[in-house]
């Protein structure tokens, strides 16, 4: 799911300016195929993916929870990445704007205040300066608040879902997280795990739900369409509750893909959804300074649809030669993950203690 939900992710963040907006109209049906791509369709990935986040922290139960432990490695896996790639990004635009490039793309850096630095370096306040980091950010907030989180989860589920969820869907300050529906992502994560939901049951309707969530997506895209680029409150809250409720959605798309020959190849990509994930922005950004140099606007489909593939071939490839070449830096640049390997064995153990009686093998369970 990562790699399919992250590479999604990449269409949301190709660059546009105001000339170029969807909006606008200028292109028909492709311009509505950009909204349905960037702003409806793929804008599940971050719920989705703080669900899974959430569900894999408390899979073996809260009693085995050991918070110590989880922050030490989270401080690996999540933080040492996020402030690696992040501060890397943002010396390379200083460097680039006192050369005089760069300005109107990205935020002004070297003219920045102190507090406005921060929150281009750490998110303090606002998006990091590699603007889909602001994931690792808030996930991060999740991981600290976990205990507490488990503890309202076990004793009041309902209760306490309920309150996320109006909080992620209605006008409501965002407070602490940039992106509430992170919270409610992550804490559906922790329910599925904490009272032992069945997450394979909707698979035997996995088609019928994946048609409907499409359906939803398109008339959704189409309702952002007409209203854009400001939306009214209204469809906020609609496009917020789309967007929470593709997380069942995606999982049950992932059920189909799982079976194909391409899902079970991509199950295997040891760190490349991460890899796909830090760095896609960068490159996007550097296209899009490099188009406008170049190209008509008149060409934006072109580089809609070009830019992103051509991204996703690029990382695919440095992301082989940094394992290949140097494997410690990307083992520190992916948060040490080791992939699906060593997490298909131990469920395997763990399947093979408890008995699996789903007609689906645990390998293949793991792999989604």
């Amino acid at each position: 799911m990562r790699i399919v939900l992250i590479s999604g992710i990449v269409f949301v963040h190709v660059p546009h300016d105001p000339q170029t907006s969807p909006f606008l109209g200028n292109n028909g049906f492709i311009d509505w195929i950009r909204v349905f791509l960037g702003d409806s369709l793929f804008r599940v990935g971050v719920p989705c993916l703080s669900a899974i986040s959430g569900y894999l922290m408390f899979r073996r139960g809260i009693d085995a929870f050991d918070y110590g432990k989880t922050l030490r490695s989270k401080a690996r896996t999540v933080l040492l990445p996020f402030l690696i790639w992040n501060l890397s990004f943002l010396l390379l635009v200083v460097i680039a704007q006192r050369s005089g490039m760069g300005f109107g793309y990205l935020p002004d850096a070297i003219h920045a205040t102190p507090r406005e630095l921060a929150t281009l370096a750490f998110a303090v306040e606002s998006l990091p300066i590699n603007v889909p980091l602001y994931f690792l950010r808030d996930l991060l907030l999740c991981i600290l608040l976990a205990p507490i989180l488990a503890a309202l989860i076990r004793r009041y589920p309902l209760t306490t879902l309920t309150v996320f969820f109006v909080y992620a869907v209605f006008p409501i300050h965002n407070g602490l997280f940039l992106k509430k529906s992170i919270l409610f992502g992550f804490s559906c994560g922790i329910y599925a795990s904490l009272h032992r939901i069945n997450i394979r049951a909707l698979d035997p309707h996995a088609e019928k739900i994946a048609v409907l969530s499409l359906a939803v997506a398109a008339l959704l895209a189409t309702a952002l369409y007409w209203t854009g680029p400001e939306y009214p409150v209204w469809i906020e809250m609609l496009r917020g509750l789309a967007a929470i409720c593709g997380i069942v959605g995606s999982w049950t798309i992932s059920a189909i893909l799982i079976r194909s020959q391409l899902g079970r190849q991509l199950s295997k990509s040891e760190g490349l959804s991460f890899w796909i994930f830090c760095a896609h922005y960068p490159l996007l950004i550097a296209f899009w300074m490099i188009w406008n140099r170049a190209a008509n606007p008149g060409l934006y489909p072109l580089f809609y649809f070009s830019a992103p593939i051509l991204a996703l071939l690029i990382l695919v490839v440095s992301d082989n030669l940094a394992k290949r070449l140097t494997p410690w830096l990307h083992a520190i640049l992916t948060g040490s993950r080791a992939g699906g390997s060593a997490l298909r064995r131990s469920m395997d153990i763990e399947a093979g203690q408890k008995g699996w009686s789903d007609p689906r093998s645990p390998k293949e369970e793991v792999t989604r």
